[in-house]
């Protein structure tokens, strides 16, 4: 326990030299006076660094394998057991990690990690069933994701799993956008399902013949909804039997539009997320998302300084500063084809998920407007789709996280018990008028 409080007051420590040492008064030189005026912020990495336990990009155990290519997607490239940390204190659960192989959006070999970790009340009767829990990463660092911030007690959804492993039932954790962060693709949902393939293929955690259910709200949501969607052509072998998502965009070329644009009141916020999504794809696709091409030399800073961040400090660089403002003249993500053709690949509805999903989001939703998200649900009701959606009748992203979560709960844990998902509904409740901000 001293060791524990000597370590916290170190990190408090840090965390303040950290803010001093890190930031660049002069970059970028100016901002306009309309836009967010906070200065260079210290990345969460470079706190992570001083820490007793290594990053991912300090740890060799994370190394692909030199024969990458010749293993299956979900093949064990190796495994450990660590601690799971909340809040920097340990917690009573067997944990063990997975490095195992995936496959990126263009198809090409990769490896990227899971955490896998099983309560000690026992199960008796079947095997013990797994919820897939997709946290939302949203970071450009592989030191963000949750094989990481699991083990330093830093992951700031750590406390949802309680109410599954109080019932029991085992938790998946991946690092789903890989070491590489990828961000809204369906290299995502590839990941989930082979970390699934993973966990089945380690005979030692007892869990090959359970039933999955995934959850995630926002990005987590992403790659649970896109692995749902490609369970049937990418992973049959993988037993799911429900989804429960929310807050996550579903059409990208609308996304992308309200995200970089100025927008009135709390709706500003939103502007991070393209920021956050340019870096991120400019990985995926560096042909096509060229800063040096679209973005003015105080953007390129910009997006630079964003490469190696975790959500907290993209989304306060990011807020209030559309990067259209940043646009050299005559460009836009309107003016490229070849972008939008990303963006459009990558919307959500490409395949039709063919197990039950449970799916919410807000009315009003200053990141993530109902009015990307809807069409596409009703595309997916309309062609069969074994869904039930609403709207939840209160504002705000991060509150409609809360107000979601519970009934999610509650749904995948009667559905991993072998209860039926209950019965189909549309209920797309939109009181707010057209062309309200967020609407």
């Amino acid at each position: 326990m001293r060791r524990l409080l000597v370590l916290a007051t170190s990190a408090c420590l840090v965390t303040a030299g950290a803010g001093a040492a890190g930031a660049e008064p002069n970059f970028p030189p100016t901002f306009p006076p309309n836009q967010n005026q906070l200065p260079q912020l210290p990345t969460e990495p470079q706190i992570y660094d001083l820490l007793p336990i290594p990053s991912p990009d300090q740890d060799p155990w994370y190394n692909d394998p030199e024969n990458i290519a010749d293993y299956q997607p979900g093949e064990i490239v190796r495994s450990r057991e660590v601690q799971t940390r909340l809040l920097g204190l340990p917690v009573p659960v067997f944990t063990k990690q997975l490095l195992f192989r995936s496959e990126d959006v263009h198809g090409n070999p990769i490896v990227t990690a899971s955490t896998v970790i099983v309560p000690g009340i026992p199960w008796q009767g079947s095997a013990r069933p797994v919820v897939s829990f997709q946290e939302a990463i949203d970071s450009t660092d592989s030191a963000c994701n949750p094989s990481h911030t699991l083990q330093t007690g830093t992951m700031k959804e750590s406390t949802l799993v309680v109410y599954w492993l109080a019932q029991g039932f085992a938790i998946n954790v991946p690092d789903f956008d890989g070491k590489f962060n990828t961000f809204n693709t369906y290299a995502e949902g590839k990941m989930v399902l082979d970390s699934l393939r993973a966990m089945k293929n380690d005979t030692s955690l007892g869990l090959t013949d359970s039933g999955i259910a995934l959850y995630g709200y926002s990005g987590g949501g992403s790659g649970s909804i896109r692995a749902a969607e490609l369970r049937a052509s990418y992973a049959p072998d993988v037993r799911l039997l429900g989804t429960s998502i929310g807050g996550t965009p579903g059409n990208l070329v609308g996304e992308a539009d309200y995200a970089t644009r100025n927008q009135p009141g709390l709706t500003g916020t939103s502007n991070f997320t393209m920021w956050l999504g340019f870096a991120s794809l400019s990985r995926e696709y560096p042909d096509v998302f060229k800063p040096e091409e679209f973005l003015t030399p105080e953007g390129q800073g910009l997006l630079a300084d964003m490469q190696h961040r975790c959500y907290a400090t993209i989304a306060l660089q990011g807020v209030y500063r559309p990067i259209s403002d940043y646009f050299q003249p005559g460009k836009s993500l309107n003016t490229s084809p070849e972008v939008l053709q990303v963006l459009s690949d990558n919307s959500l509805g490409k395949h039709i998920p063919d197990t039950p999903i449970l799916w919410w989001h807000g009315m009003w939703d200053e990141l993530i407007p109902p009015s990307v998200v809807i069409p596409t649900v009703q595309s997916y009701w309309d062609q069969g789709a074994d869904v039930r959606f609403y709207t939840v009748p209160v504002p705000e992203h991060i509150t409609n996280a809360v107000t979601g979560w519970l009934p999610a709960v509650a749904w995948t844990s009667a559905v991993l018990r072998g209860l039926s998902p209950g019965p189909k509904f549309m209920a797309a409740f939109q009181p707010l008028p057209p062309g309200f901000p967020g609407s």
